[in-house]
This record gives structure tokens, C-alpha cells and sequence, in this order.
């Protein structure tokens, strides 16, 4: 299969066609044709499928077999613990082609900014995925102002996005609208917290080399929102 045509089909269907010609997972050449905006199309294009109920078959022991001596992933997804909410999956990719940071409420602190830095800096991703979801229990925590161990800490992260979310009907984690409000907010400010705080990523931003975005996924449609 040839670069051109490599790059036009996306991730998944790529990885597909290699595994049908014994390429398996990921290559760095495939990985390098594309550009940060087909990376983030091509997510996208997952999702669709997950939705339509039309995911790849994916060979996974091929995929984990031909990855073992190095890893080349198109794209670091930073998302919520949430068991509901599985990046592979619902952006129906293959072992190797993203690399996959989760934590409860998709809070972006200084470790988390090393793993983002490590994955485009360093491993060449070329897109960054920062999404919140519908009906967060992290989000319902920081709302209540809940304290519980070393939650505590993590909620503070989560509490600017409270305080900045504008809404005019009930304030409450009982309130699903309201909870998915402060949700967008928190993914909001999560992706100016990346490009203030962290001048690598930003550097790479401005010169073309990786794309930042967010995006919300919604429980009971499995739709992925990007904002």
C-alpha cells in the first residue's frame, strides 16, 4: 500500500489493511504522512463508525505483537476514568495508535502535562485530544464540593470551571444540564491550562506540528462532540 493512499484512508482502515497484509499496528511512515488535521478527521471518523455500529475488526494479539519493539501512535487522548467512556473504543482505534491518559474529571495537572509533552515532543503524536463527557461524577463532586481523601485535591482542580460556568437555571449536581454545562467549561479552560502552562506544546501548536482540541462525549448517544 503505497504513502498516498495510506494517508487517505485514515487510521483505523489503515491499520486494517496492514494487518490483512501482515503490517500490523502502526508504522512510524504511516504515522509521518499525515497531517495533524487528518489525524483529528480520522478520530472523528472512528467515532462515526463506533456510533454506526460499524467498527474495524481489529486483530489486537497482531497489533500487540507487531508494537512490542517500538510504538509510533498518530494521537494523545487525555479523557476521564469513567469506565463508560473508553477512548479506543469509542474512537475506534487499534493498539498503538494513540496513546491514552485518563484521570477522574480529564484534569490537565503538571504530571499530565509531562505525558502530553513526552507524546508529541518526544514520540512524534501529532494531535492532542483533551475530552470531558456527559454526567461526570468528578464534575458532580467539585460542584458539591465534595472532600474525601486525596480526591479533595483533585477536585480544586475542577472547581474554576464551577465558578466560571454561566448558566441560568439550578445550580445543582442534580441538575443534568447544568453538570454537563460545567463539563464543557472544565474542558475549556483544560486546553488554555495546555497552552499557557506548557510552552512545548504550545511551540508545537504554533508551528503546525500538532493540533489541540477538545471535544465532549455523550453517554447515551456515544457521540463525540468536538468543540
Amino acid at each position: 500500500m503505497t504513502a498516498a493512499l495510506l494517508s487517505s484512508v485514515g487510521i483505523g482502515v489503515r491499520i486494517h489493511a496492514q494487518s490483512e497484509q501482515h503490517g500490523g499496528a502502526l508504522t512510524k511512515a504511516a504515522r509521518d504522512v499525515l497531517t495533524p488535521s487528518q489525524v483529528v478527521e480520522e478520530l472523528k471518523r472512528g467515532n462515526e463508525r463506533f456510533r454506526a455500529g460499524k467498527s474495524i475488526p481489529h486483530d489486537y494479539r497482531h497489533q500487540q505483537r507487531t508494537s512490542a519493539a517500538a510504538q509510533h501512535p498518530a494521537a494523545v487522548v487525555l479523557g476521564c476514568i469513567d469506565s463508560r467512556a473508553p477512548a479506543e473504543i469509542i474512537f475506534d482505534v487499534g493498539i498503538g495508535d494513540t496513546f491514552n491518559a485518563r484521570i477522574a474529571g480529564n484534569i490537565v495537572d503538571d504530571d499530565l502535562l509531562g505525558s502530553l509533552e513526552f507524546a508529541c515532543a518526544v514520540a512524534g503524536a501529532k494531535a492532542v485530544v483533551l475530552f470531558g463527557h456527559t454526567g461526570c461524577g468528578a464534575i458532580k463532586g467539585a460542584i458539591d464540593n465534595v472532600e474525601l481523601g486525596h480526591l479533595t485535591g483533585l477536585l480544586t482542580h475542577i472547581k474554576p470551571a464551577v465558578a466560571e460556568t454561566p448558566f441560568s437555571g439550578e445550580r445543582s449536581s442534580k441538575n443534568s444540564a447544568y453538570v454537563d454545562a460545567v463539563a464543557h467549561t472544565n474542558v475549556r479552560l483544560g486546553l488554555a491550562n495546555m497552552r499557557s502552562r506548557s510552552a512545548v506544546l504550545a511551540g508545537l501548536e504554533r508551528d503546525g506540528m500538532i493540533q489541540i482540541v477538545g471535544a465532549m462525549y455523550d453517554l447515551a448517544t456515544g457521540a463525540v462532540e468536538f468543540l
